[in-house]
């Protein structure tokens, strides 16, 4: 890659929070850093926009709620304003919008649509115009979603790549558990289970817990970091299954360093939706055991590492035998750290996405 700054514009329809959202400000700050021109547009008071000063991101409040005329007209007196070299759109209708605002542009910029999650596509004709005329590129963040896209002829292979998200591993990385422990009110001498994810359906807390009361692993806890629309449903299964002195609902948190150093073993059993979860690269960085299932990308970024269990998705009895057996597991320090670092650092996803904007 070249050292011809670039002027990017991200755009993201998406008002919530979680690893898409993250992805894009965390690609966008690293290109900043090496000192191209990145701006992020999104809709006033979504979660994304808030979040950007945290990151050193500039950006733009832009109606991206619906595909009409005004957000179009919106988008186009932008991509006038700021002539990008590319556009990186990362949710359906923003997609939508960018694509029908840059038609009549003399010299239109190049878009680069990004696949984050591994739901179906639908194949009919909206959506091959849109991934086939309504950018340039098509990005995913795992072979799992390119192989979804292109299998049955729906995209050309030489317009599709994957670029899986990369972490800082320099602050994602173990540390002292004790200490950790301590300074989050946490019982020092529990075996502590713990996941890390916006509080979604498929993202499969309920299964855990259900799998957490079976196993009844002795003098254990479970930890649960994050917000989200199943916040109230799993604060009444947890009374419901009785669990309310061994699980912790810790919230939403700007830092989740200390909650992974905290963790014997991290689980994420969701079961739809993933292209390769943020939350598992760092939980490897930080050199975790994890209990995760088969799903989207996280076969491929795990694929022969020991001290990583996948079980099948939704199945809470299987879920169960691999937290009951997890405190008795060999010891594999430095592995999952190891592969974390070869292979999702930050500089290595800067490179990649960068020679794609280059095309």
């Amino acid at each position: 890659m070249t050292d011809r700054p670039l002027t990017i514009l991200h755009t993201e329809a998406s008002e919530g929070w979680g690893g898409q959202e993250i992805r894009v400000l965390t690609e966008a700050a690293v290109f900043i850093k090496h000192g191209h021109k990145v701006t992020i547009a999104a809709n006033a008071g979504s979660e994304i926009l808030k979040a950007a000063p945290a990151y050193g991101v500039p950006a733009i409040a832009l109606p991206l709620r619906s595909k009409g005329f005004g957000a179009v007209r919106a988008m186009r007196r932008l991509l006038g304003d700021l002539k990008p070299d590319v556009v990186n759109t990362h949710s359906s209708i923003d997609s939508w919008v960018v694509a029908l605002a840059r038609l009549g542009f003399k010299h239109r910029p190049r878009v680069v649509r990004t696949r984050h999650i591994s739901a179906n596509v639908p194949r009919n004709f909206a959506s091959r115009w849109i991934y086939r005329h309504g950018c340039d590129f098509v990005m995913t963040t795992g072979e799992a979603i390119v192989e979804q896209l292109t299998t049955d002829g729906f995209l050309p292979r030489e317009r599709i790549a994957s670029v899986p998200t990369g972490i800082d591993t320099d602050r994602f990385s173990p540390g002292d558990k004790r200490q950790a422990r301590r300074a989050l009110g946490l019982p020092e001498d529990a075996f502590i289970f713990g996941i890390v994810a916006t509080l979604r359906s498929w993202k499969g807390h309920s299964f855990l817990l259900d799998a957490f009361a079976a196993a009844n692993v002795p003098n254990s806890r479970l930890v649960i970091v994050g917000d989200g629309p199943q916040e109230s449903n799993l604060k009444a299964k947890i009374t419901e299954l009785g669990l309310a002195d061994r699980v912790t609902m810790a919230g939403r948190q700007s830092d989740v360093v200390p909650w992974l150093h905290a963790f014997d073993v991290f689980v994420l059993p969701s079961y739809a939706n993933e292209g390769i979860p943020q939350a598992v690269l760092q939980a490897m960085a930080v050199d975790l055991p994890i209990i995760s299932c088969p799903i989207g990308g996280i076969p491929e970024c795990t694929a022969g590492l020991a001290g990583v269990t996948l079980v099948p998705p939704q199945d809470a009895s299987s879920l169960a035998a691999a937290v009951a057996v997890a405190p008795a597991a060999a010891p594999t320090p430095g592995i999952r750290r190891a592969r974390a670092v070869e292979r999702h650092s930050l500089e290595g996803m800067y490179r990649a996405v960068g020679d794609f904007f280059r095309r």
